[in-house]
């Protein structure tokens, strides 16, 4: 009896941080894979030739809709192992959740009617330029609200509904717009060729300096808005130990620069996500082990370790095969999309 209560113990903390990992791993690669072709369509109405905008989309459309599956699996994983945070976080976003998903929805229409369409086809690229944006806006903001942390009291939400509408919550959305399109543009950079090519290595070159100064902005804000954060980052030692995260950003951001000017294709793409990745961890390192900031800790959030169990043997069979099929797609279509549109779609 006493040995099954020490191992009921071990999965009581061991299972909840595997399930934090999992569910964070499932969100970042949601935000680099759609985080691109949301980029795309942020820069989707600056082009003036319309036929740069054909090329744009053709190097997105064989995968896009697949990258949202990341959305959906890290929704679900939230739901099935912490309801808690769940059922806290929903009440707390749920108007920018909605106009995101609504966003998205309106995109997804649009990329597909845009096809079709001969006579409306302008209304329909304002429409996916428009969706991207808004997604992209509303995903920020949620992140922004989610850092600066909820009204909690028991189990349920005590806050207002405006509550994630904040200064810092609207500097966090327009830095995501910014990232977004950074990403978005050192895909173009990397899948297309020619005049095309070089207007998104200008693109990229613009975002790239808006995210450094949001990074930095956002990096100097969130320690105020915690004593805890604050003591976390600026401690001794922490501040030692930590110090090799931001020196790390400022050199891929500094390589980054120079691949873009050096004519580079696929590193820049890669340097982006490295610099996505960083932020990300800064994050991490800044909210651990809260769930719900800043009193519920993904142990108060868990579900029973019986359920976590449970939903991790289909996590481990889904996975493996998302990030095959992934992979596959990825490889199928890769190399860059034809110069001239009338030859084959990729070459």
């Amino acid at each position: 009896m006493v040995e099954m209560a020490a191992g009921y113990e071990g999965l009581t903390f061991w299972l909840p941080l595997i399930w934090s990992a999992l569910i964070a791993f499932a969100v970042a690669m949601y935000v680099i894979m759609d985080g691109f072709d949301l980029g795309v369509g942020i820069l989707f109405d600056a082009p003036q030739e319309e036929a740069w905008r054909d090329k744009m989309m053709l190097s997105v459309a064989p995968i896009w809709d697949g990258n949202e599956t990341w959305l959906v699996l890290g929704g679900g994983g939230l739901l099935a192992v912490f309801p808690l945070a769940y059922a806290l976080l929903l009440p707390a976003l749920y108007l920018p959740l909605i106009v995101m998903l609504i966003a998205l929805v309106f995109r997804g229409v649009a990329f597909e009617f845009r096809f079709k369409a001969v006579k409306h086809k302008g209304v329909w690229n304002r429409s996916f330029h428009y969706g991207s944006l808004v997604a992209t806006f509303a995903q920020g903001m949620v992140l922004g609200a989610f850092v600066q942390g909820f009204a909690v009291e028991g189990r349920s939400f005590a806050g207002g509904m405006f509550d994630w509408l904040t200064p810092f919550s609207i500097l966090t959305g327009a830095c995501l717009v910014a990232g977004y399109g950074l990403l978005g543009a050192c895909w173009l950079v990397m899948k297309t060729e020619g005049a095309l090519e070089a207007w998104a290595r200008h693109w990229a070159q613009r975002f790239l300096v808006a995210v450094i100064v949001g990074m930095a902005a956002v990096s100097l804000w969130v320690p105020f808005l915690s004593p805890e954060i604050a003591d976390r980052w600026f401690s001794f030692p922490n501040i030692v130990m930590l110090l090799p995260v931001p020196a790390l950003t400022a050199v891929v951001a500094l390589a980054l620069f120079r691949t873009l000017r050096t004519g580079r294709t696929g590193t820049p793409f890669a340097l982006t996500i490295v610099l996505f990745l960083l932020g990300y961890l800064g994050l991490a390192i800044s909210l651990f082990p809260y769930l719900v900031p800043p009193d519920v800790t993904i142990w108060e959030a868990a579900a029973h370790s019986s359920s976590q169990m449970f939903a991790l043997v289909g996590f481990i069979v889904v996975i493996p095969i998302i990030l095959g099929y992934t992979a596959y797609t990825y490889w199928v279509f890769r190399g860059k999309v034809a110069e001239d549109l009338a030859e084959e779609g990729y070459h």
